[in-house]
C-alpha cells in the first residue's frame, strides 16, 4: 500500500501540464533519435546534458531523459525494419525477420507487432520497476563500503566483459576510463593528481565532456567515415498498419516471453539489451512450430526481441535508482545527469527525492501510452526523417556537441578535451574497442575508489575486509567468474568439431 501510495503521489506530479509537456517532448525526440541511424539514446542524452542545467526542476529533467531513453527503444525498429541500419545494438535481432518481413510487403505488420510489443513490454516492466526498485533500495542499506566496493567492481567487470567480442578491447576501454576518473585533486590527500600543470584540470575531467566526446564527437566522426546508409533503399509501408487475428495469435506469448527475459536480465549488472533482444530471438526460434521461417520474416522475430529491448530498458532502471549503478551506457549519462543535479542516487533516493523518483516512475507509464500513439499513426512522418541528407545530420550533431560543450564552463580547454577525448572515441571504434566501458570507468571509477578507501579505514587498513564479509566475498567471486567463463566457453566452442558448431548454429 505504501507503494501504491507513492506512485498515486508521483502520478499527481506526472500529470501537471509542465511534465506532461517534458514527457511529450522527450518521448518525441527519444522517437526521432531511435529512426535516425547512427543516433542512440545515449548519445542524445549526452548532447542534451550541457543545455538542460536550466531547467529549474530536476524531475521535469528526468521526466524528459527518461522519454528519450524509451522513445529512443521504441524508435530503433523503424530503422531497422523499413532501412535493415540498427542504429544501437539492441535493434540487430529485430533486423533479422523485421527487415525480412518489409522485403516480402509486410513492413506494416512488422512495425506494428514492434510497436504494440513494445507498449506491453514497457508497461509490464514499469510495473516491475515501481515494485523492485523500493525493494532493492532497502536491500542496498544492508551494504556497507566493502559491498559496495565489490558490487562496483562487479558491474565493471560485467559491463567490460559483455560488450564487445574481444575481452582486452573491453578492459583497455574500461581503464582508459578508470585514468580519466584520477585527473583532479585527490580528496584524501588534497595533492594534484595528472593534471598537467593546468588549473582547469584540478577539478578533474567534467564527465559530461568526456561522454559527449565520446559518444557524439567519436561515434560521429566513425559513422562519417564509413558513409553506412550510402545506396541504402527505403522499404515503403503500405496498408494498413492493424495486426491480423493469425498475426495477434503469433505475437503475444513472444511480447510476454520477451518482457520475462529482458526484465530481469536488464536489472542485472550484466545489464543492457542486447544479451535479452537475443535469447529472446533464439527462445522464439526454439518454441516456434516452423523454425525455417525465422530469417525469412517469422513475424514472431520480431515481436520477441522488440519485447525484451523495452522491457529491458525499465530494468536497467532499477540498479541504477536502487544503488547508483549504471549498467549501460545511457544509464551511466542519467547519472551524471543526477550528479549534475546535486542528486545522488540510491537506497536514500526513496526518501530524501520521493518527488523525483515517483515522478520519474508514473512517467513511464505515461510515456508508454504517448509512444504508442506517436509509433502507430506517425510511422510515415517517421520514415521522413531517413530522407535527412546524413552529412548535414552529422555535422550538425557536431556543431551542437561544440556549442554545449563549451557552455558548460565557457572555457577552451573543454572544447580541446572535448575534440581531443572525441579523436580517442574514433580510433577505438575503428580498432573495435567498445566506448560503454569507457563511460562507466569514468563515472563509476571515483565511486570505487571511494568506498575501497572508506572499507581499508573501517578496518584499519587490513585489506582481508573484502573477503572476510560473505555480501563482499561472494560478488568478487562473481566478477572473478564473469571474467573467466566467457574466455573458458570461447576456448571450448574453438575445440568444438565444426560440424558440432554449425548445428548448434
Amino acid at each position: 500500500m505504501e507503494t501504491f501510495a507513492s506512485l498515486l503521489h508521483g502520478f499527481s506530479l506526472a500529470f501537471t501540464p509542465l511534465n506532461l509537456m517534458w514527457c511529450a517532448l522527450g518521448v518525441t525526440i527519444g522517437t526521432a533519435v531511435g529512426v535516425l541511424p547512427g543516433i542512440g539514446p545515449s548519445l542524445a542524452l549526452a548532447l542534451l546534458l550541457p543545455v538542460t542545467g536550466n531547467l529549474v526542476d530536476p524531475t521535469s529533467a528526468f521526466i524528459m531523459f527518461a522519454g528519450i531513453y524509451y522513445g529512443a527503444m521504441y524508435g530503433g525498429s523503424t530503422t531497422s525494419i523499413l532501412l535493415n541500419a540498427p542504429g544501437e545494438p539492441s535493434s540487430i535481432a529485430t533486423t533479422i525477420d523485421g527487415h525480412a518481413m518489409a522485403r516480402t510487403g509486410r513492413a506494416a505488420q512488422a512495425l506494428a507487432t514492434a510497436a504494440i510489443g513494445s507498449f506491453v513490454a514497457g508497461s509490464i516492466a514499469t510495473a516491475a520497476l515501481t515494485f523492485v526498485a523500493p525493494s532493492l533500495a532497502k536491500l542496498a542499506l544492508l551494504f556497507g563500503p566493502a559491498e559496495y566496493f565489490a558490487l562496483m567492481v562487479v558491474a565493471l567487470t560485467t559491463v567490460t566483459a559483455v560488450l564487445g567480442d574481444s575481452l582486452t578491447r573491453g578492459f583497455g576501454s574500461l581503464f582508459f576510463g578508470l585514468a580519466l576518473g584520477l585527473v583532479g585533486i585527490d580528496l584524501q590527500s588534497g595533492q594534484a593528481r595528472f593534471a598537467l600543470g593546468v588549473p582547469e584540470l584540478l577539478d578533474g575531467i567534467d564527465v559530461v565532456i568526456v561522454a559527449v566526446g565520446l559518444l557524439a564527437v567519436g561515434e560521429t566522426l566513425y559513422a562519417a567515415s564509413r558513409h553506412i546508409h550510402d545506396g541504402e533503399t527505403v522499404s515503403r509501408v503500405t496498408g494498413s498498419l492493424w495486426l491480423s487475428r493469425e498475426d495477434w495469435r503469433r505475437s503475444w506469448k513472444p511480447w510476454l516471453r520477451g518482457t520475462a527475459i529482458g526484465f530481469p536480465i536488464g536489472a542485472l549488472p550484466a545489464g543492457g539489451s542486447e544479451i535479452p533482444t537475443f535469447l529472446s530471438y533464439m527462445t522464439e526460434k526454439r518454441l516456434s512450430k516452423n523454425p525455417e521461417e525465422f530469417g525469412k520474416g517469422a513475424i514472431e522475430g520480431v515481436a520477441g526481441p522488440e519485447a525484451a529491448n523495452n522491457a529491458s530498458a525499465a530494468g536497467v532502471l532499477a540498479p541504477l535508482l536502487s544503488f547508483g549503478l549504471p549498467t549501460s551506457a545511457t544509464a551511466a549519462i542519467m547519472l551524471t545527469a543526477f550528479q549534475q543535479f546535486g542528486v545522488q542516487p540510491g537506497p536514500t533516493l526513496f526518501t530524501k527525492n520521493p518527488d523525483l523518483v515517483w515522478g520519474l516512475i508514473a512517467s513511464l507509464y505515461i510515456g508508454n501510452v504517448f509512444l504508442l500513439v506517436l509509433n502507430l499513426p506517425l510511422v510515415g512522418l517517421w520514415v521522413r526523417l531517413l530522407a535527412i541528407p546524413t552529412p548535414w545530420l552529422y555535422a550538425g550533431i557536431l556543431v551542437f556537441a561544440t556549442l554545449g560543450a563549451y557552455t558548460l564552463n565557457n572555457n577552451l580547454v573543454d572544447l580541446v578535451i572535448l575534440w581531443v577525448i572525441g579523436i580517442v572515441g574514433f580510433g577505438m571504434r575503428v580498432i573495435g574497442m567498445p566506448v560503454a566501458p569507457a563511460v562507466v570507468g569514468l563515472i563509476i571509477g571515483p565511486l570505487l575508489e571511494q568506498q575501497f578507501r572508506r572499507a581499508l579505514a573501517i578496518s584499519q587498513g587490513d585489506p582481508s575486509v573484502f573477503v572476510t564479509h560473505p555480501i563482499a566475498a561472494t560478488l568478487l567471486g562473481l566478477a572473478i567468474v564473469l571474467v573467466i567463463a566467457p574466455a573458458l566457453l570461447r576456448r571450448r566452442s574453438h575445440r568444438e568439431p565444426a560440424g558440432v558448431v554449425h548445428g548448434i548454429v
